[in-house]
């Protein structure tokens, strides 16, 4: 989610090398990211490659910006 926070889409691959989780553990958790409505992901190719782009949802972004706010209220207790 804070990876997809600052831009407006990312491949899985980009994902996958800036999280440094292994494909099957990130696939699990966008799969209950997008059950939950906060990504959507598409699937394509690029040329004759598969291609994964995955986004955060309005409803994704709101949830973010919420847990933001709980968590920096926690830090400053």
């Amino acid at each position: 989610m804070a990876l997809l926070s600052g831009i407006k889409e990312a491949d899985f691959l980009f994902l996958q090398r800036e999280s440094e989780l292994t494909k099957g553990n990130l696939s699990t958790h966008l799969a209950r990211l997008e059950e939950a409505g906060y990504v959507e992901i598409e699937k394509t190719y690029r040329e004759k490659t598969p291609l994964t782009i995955i986004r955060l949802t309005a409803q994704g972004q709101k949830a973010f910006r919420e847990y933001r706010k709980r968590m920096g209220r926690l830090l400053t207790i």
